[in-house]
C-alpha cells in the first residue's frame, strides 16, 4: 500500500483521483484549501483530509510533514490543483497572469520543493502533474492557461531528467475536454467585458470547440484512471495524454508545420474567421 497526498481535491480530477486510489488500497490524503468541500469524500472517512494551499508556501510545507509524520512515508504525488485564467493576451493585467503562474507553476514548484527531499531519502516515489493538452497547443483566449501548462511540461521534462536516476517518476497527464469544475472555477481577464469584440469570438471559438467532442465532454474518470495508471505503472512514460480531441491535436500537430495545422483545425472547427 503507498501513501498518496492529492492536490485539489475538492471537485473534478482530484476528487476522483482520490477515490480511485482509496479503491485500489491504498492511503489516500486528500488535499483543498478548505478540507470538507467535496461531498463525495467526505463519504469516505478512510481517506484523510488536509487543507493544502498550493500558493502558500508554508501551507504546503505543513500539509507534507503532516502526510509523513502520520503515515512515514510518501509515496505518490498528484498535483492537480490549478486555475484557469481566460482572455486576449494584450487584455490580461499584471496580477491575472500572476495569478495564474502561482497556482499552475509555482504552485508545482512547492510540491517539488516540499516532496523531492523525502522521496530521495526513502530512495525513490513517483510525481505526477496534472497537465492539459493547453501545454502542448496555444488556443486563442486561453494564451494564459496556455502558458502556465507549457512551464508545467517544461518542468515535468526537467525533472525528469534530474530525477529518475534517483528513482523518482515523474509524469504529466495531458487531458482534452472533460466535464469539470475548471472552468467555472476559472475567471476571465476584467479588461474583456462582455460587450468587447474579443469576448463574442471568444465565445464562437468555444463554440466551435466543443464541436470536436461532439458537444458533449468525457467522463473525467477517464483522467482519474490515466492519473491512477501514471502514478503506479512501471517504468511508465513522461507524458499521458487523455481524451480523443487530446489525441486528435497532438498527432495532428506532431505531423505537419504550423501552417497546415492551422488550416487543418480551423477545417475541423469549422471555425474560419
Amino acid at each position: 500500500m503507498s501513501t498518496v497526498l492529492i492536490t485539489g481535491c475538492s471537485s473534478g480530477f482530484g476528487e476522483l483521483a482520490a477515490l480511485t486510489f482509496h479503491r485500489n488500497g491504498h492511503r489516500v490524503f486528500a488535499t483543498m484549501r478548505r478540507p470538507g468541500a467535496s461531498a463525495a469524500i467526505n463519504e469516505v472517512p478512510e481517506i484523510e483530509q488536509l487543507p493544502l494551499d498550493v500558493t502558500v508556501d508554508h501551507s504546503v510545507q505543513a500539509a507534507v510533514a503532516e502526510v509523513i509524520e502520520r503515515a512515514g512515508s510518501l509515496d505518490i504525488v498528484v498535483n492537480n490543483a490549478g486555475i484557469e485564467v481566460f482572455g486576449a493576451v494584450h487584455l490580461a493585467a499584471d496580477e491575472e497572469v500572476l495569478r495564474q503562474m502561482d497556482t499552475n507553476v509555482l504552485g508545482v514548484v512547492r510540491m517539488a520543493r516540499a516532496v523531492v527531499p523525502h522521496m530521495v531519502a526513502q530512495g525513490g516515489g513517483a510525481f505526477v502533474t496534472v497537465g492539459s493538452v493547453a501545454g502542448l497547443v496555444g488556443a486563442p483566449y486561453g494564451g494564459i492557461y496556455a502558458a502556465s501548462k507549457h512551464s508545467v511540461e517544461a518542468l515535468t521534462e526537467a525533472m525528469h531528467f534530474e530525477l529518475s536516476q534517483l528513482g523518482i517518476r515523474v509524469s504529466v497527464v495531458e487531458p482534452g475536454q472533460f466535464a469539470t469544475q475548471l472552468g467555472a472555477k476559472g475567471f476571465t481577464v476584467a479588461a474583456m467585458t462582455e460587450d468587447t469584440a474579443e469576448h463574442d469570438r471568444w465565445q464562437r471559438f468555444r463554440a466551435a470547440q466543443r464541436s470536436l467532442v461532439n458537444g458533449q465532454p468525457a467522463d473525467p474518470q477517464q483522467v482519474a484512471d490515466v492519473i491512477y495508471q501514471a502514478a503506479t505503472e512501471r517504468p511508465g512514460k513522461l507524458r499521458w495524454p487523455v481524451g480523443a480531441d487530446a489525441d486528435l491535436i497532438i498527432a495532428t500537430k506532431s505531423s505537419m508545420p504550423f501552417e497546415d495545422f492551422d488550416t487543418t483545425m480551423r477545417a475541423a472547427l469549422d471555425w474560419h474567421e
